[in-house]
């Protein structure tokens, strides 16, 4: 009996401890050894543009099948957003391979799609290969039907597709799962949704198995902040507590992208407008939904004529022992992709 006591005592002692390290703030040198990990102080240049120098691109999320590289990216041209696919061999050299949402005619979504993949491997310096559900690949997109930037009443679609690799058009669910008229829409997003990014939690530490990081402004609060949702199903959401999970109440928070690196869970994230510029930083968590915002120097900033005007919108890999930091550059050539990496590689 009293080693039967003992045993439950051990258990909940580890229990408790467990919980407690899950809730706290991640230490400052924990932070300091994650940014010597991801750092990426040596700016390849651009890696991609599109052939057609008026349309804008943006927001990569890369990923690997079949042993090769694949991104998806999203493209402006006045009209609104559509969702692209390319590919590359080595992460540096990027071939264009066709359109994977395209505009339509009397949808919610009519013209704005833009995409991004979810259920991408999120372990640090794992194989970035991307998770069925269903027999599916999945992601989610900013949609609307007005016409311009991001334009009009903006919501999170649904897409799937079985065919990951290759250019054809993704299977849309009919209605957006999450808007900023919900009746459940809290202060901070009343206004706006704007770009989501979708995990796996396998631990099921939020208590669901699908989690989903989105930016999002409120009437009231006129900045950008990180807000989240849960789901068991990739359709049904749930908000996730009453405030955002990162805010900086002005300027803009936004456009997340999770790392796992050990038992840390990495946002990367830009900043904008509450100091000079767009710029990119991270935070950390151990349970997903209680953050520690890096206090630190930028990852990246604008220092080239290329990015000049803007460096943001991370994705972020480790691949055989070197760091890619694909972002969204803005400056003298467009709106382009760039990449920063963790070693000179331009010889």
């Amino acid at each position: 009996m009293k080693n039967g006591l003992l045993l439950l005592f051990l258990i909940c002692c580890n229990l408790l401890v467990a919980q407690t390290k899950v809730d706290a703030p991640v230490p400052q040198e924990i932070m300091e050894k994650i940014y010597q990990e991801v750092k990426t102080p040596y700016k390849y240049g651009i890696v991609f543009k599109h052939r057609d120098s008026t349309k804008l691109i943006d927001s990569p999320t890369v990923f690997r099948k079949n042993q090769r590289w694949y991104m998806t990216y999203i493209v402006f041209d006045g009209q609104g957003y559509e969702t692209w696919l390319a590919q590359s061999e080595d992460l540096l050299h990027w071939q264009e391979k066709g359109r994977i949402m395209s505009f339509t005619q009397n949808t919610w979504d009519a013209n704005q799609k833009a995409g991004y993949l979810a259920l991408v491997n999120t372990r640090w310096g794992g194989k970035y290969t991307v998770e069925k559900f269903q027999g599916k690949y999945w992601l989610s997109y900013l949609g609307g039907n007005s016409k311009g930037y991001e334009a009009g009443e903006l919501g999170v679609g649904i897409a799937h597709t079985q065919n990951l690799s290759t250019p054809v058009e993704w299977t849309r669910v009919a209605r957006p799962v999450l808007q900023s008229k919900d009746q459940d829409a809290r202060w901070f997003e009343n206004k706006v949704i704007y770009k989501s990014l979708i995990i796996r939690d396998d631990q099921k530490l939020t208590g669901h198995p699908f989690v989903m990081y989105y930016n999002a402004k409120g009437d009231t609060a006129k900045y950008e902040s990180i807000g989240m949702a849960v789901s068991d199903d990739l359709l049904s959401w749930k908000r996730l507590g009453d405030n955002p999970i990162l805010t900086r109440y002005k300027g803009i928070c936004g456009d997340a992208q999770i790392a796992r690196i050990g038992d840390v869970y990495v946002l990367f994230y830009f900043g904008a407008f509450w100091k000079p510029g767009a710029f990119e930083r991270f935070a950390c968590s151990y349970d997903l939904v209680n953050w520690t915002d890096w206090n630190g120097a930028d990852l990246i900033s604008p220092s080239e004529t290329y990015d000049e005007t803007y460096a943001h919108k991370p994705w972020v890999i480790k691949w055989k022992g070197t760091v890619y930091h694909f972002y969204n550059a803005v400056g003298k050539q467009g709106r382009v992709l760039a990449l920063a990496t963790s070693k000179p590689l331009n010889g």
